[in-house]
Order: C-alpha cells, then structure tokens, then sequence
C-alpha cells in the first residue's frame, strides 16, 4: 500500500473512532474559581464580604456575593481579572469597601493600618437610649511622613459594637458624593457623621437598608469606630483608626 493510501486508510479509520466530549469551559472555569481561597481583609485574620457597589475617584468596588457574617468574600464572575483579583478602575482590590466590611453580629474587623499614614479618630456624645440619630465627627489625619493627595467619598462608614461584637454598622444607599483629600503630614480633614443607636440583625444585612423599626439600644457603654475608603495613584487604602467610647443613658 502506497502512503497516500495508508493516509486515506488512517483517516477513515479514526472518523469511526468515538470522539471524546466537548469541554464544558464555563464548568472548568466555576470549578477552578471554587477552588481558590477567600482573600483575607486585614491582619488578626478577620474576613470580609464583598458585597454592594461604590464608585469614587475613578475606582469602583465590585459587588461579589451576599451578606453573611463572618464569611470570606466570594469573586465577581463577570468582574475577575486574570489572576483572580477584583478589577476596579484599574485598580486591584482584594477586599470588601468600608460599608461592607462589619456585618450585624459579626466580630468587629480588625484593620491593619493604612500604608499612607492616614488614620481616623472618631469623636461622639453621650447619648439618651432611644435617641433617634446621634451626630458626631470624624477627623482623618497625615500621621505620615509626606504629603498625601487623592478623594474619598463625603460619608465615613459607621460601626457601632460592644465587646467587639457588631451592633451597628453604615448601611442603606451611600453617597456618591466625593471629597478631596490634600493633606501634608500633621493636617486632618474633619466629616460630619451620625449613627442610629439601634441593634441589628444577621438578617437585615440581607436588605439594601435596614428596617426602621429596628430594636433600641439598651442603656451602656459601646464602641463607635469609622472607616472610608481612600483613592489615590496607587491602590485603594481602607482607612481605619481607635474607637470612641460613648455611653448610653
């Protein structure tokens, strides 16, 4: 048999041959993403949900997986770059935004200090049991050594917790509101802020906001601490610092 003849053989010999199945690509890609581990929020090994949208200062934080607390982040099928992180306006972000980062009777998260310098001292009244709103500041300060130049949005978020166990938090539709950060080392930048002292459910984090009819706060001493979120040429910093002790009468 000449070559071509055995090639023609050849070819019709394995066109009977069972072909195997098409691969499944989205089957692969799900399997392999359900593979990776949650990527971890800050130091002490507290996790974060990210979950809901926020956009400011070109970056936007991408909506992932719902509200459970005490859960690890979940990544955005449509969102998720190549090796896995969370696009946002070119930006990589491997972490909840500061709305969404303490969660109704979840621990309260441990942050490790910003890389900026930036840091948050929190500042609110005493309080009767059953007020409506308490208002207060919160100021953010350079503690760093050079200049520091970028935006956050107009709204810190909020967490109200006793023993470190969340009783409050931010939530609800934020502002897009954006506020300018230029601050050389030693200036702050002072934000209106306010706090419902209510308590919280698991299942409240499941709505957009919370009911209104949520349960006062008894009478006691709790903790009000602050986060935001800050945009600047390099990756988006979350902002932390001490909280404030305030007491209900």
């Amino acid at each position: 048999m000449s070559d071509d003849q055995g090639n023609i053989h050849n070819l019709f010999s394995k066109a009977d041959e069972p072909k195997l199945g098409a691969i499944d690509t989205s089957t692969v890609i799900r399997r392999s993403k359900a593979r990776r581990l949650p990527m971890q929020l800050a130091t002490g090994g507290a996790l974060a949900l990210a979950v809901g949208g926020l956009a400011f200062g070109g970056a936007q934080l991408i909506p992932t997986a719902s509200p459970v607390a005490g859960s690890a982040a979940a990544e955005s099928d449509e969102t998720e770059s190549a090796d896995g992180d969370m696009a946002a306006g070119g930006q990589s972000i491997k972490r909840a935004p500061a709305e969404k980062v303490n969660f109704c009777t979840g621990t309260l998260a441990e942050v490790a200090p910003a890389p900026s310098g930036l840091v948050f001292s929190v500042d609110f009244p005493d309080a009767s049991a059953g007020s409506v709103l308490v208002i207060g500041t919160v100021t953010l300060t350079n503690n760093g050594s050079a200049p520091v130049v970028g935006t956050t949005l107009a709204d810190p978020a909020i967490t109200v917790s006793s023993d470190g166990i969340v009783k409050w938090h931010s939530n609800g539709t934020m502002t897009d509101v954006v506020q300018s950060v230029d601050l050389a080392p030693g200036e702050s930048l002072e934000y209106a802020a306010s706090f419902k002292p209510v308590e919280c459910g698991v299942e409240d984090d499941s709505a957009e906001s919370f009911p209104t009819d949520l349960p006062a706060l008894p009478a006691g001493e709790y903790e009000v601490s602050a986060l935001i979120d800050f945009s600047s040429d390099g990756p988006v910093e979350l902002v932390s610092g001490p909280a404030d002790t305030i007491t209900l009468k």
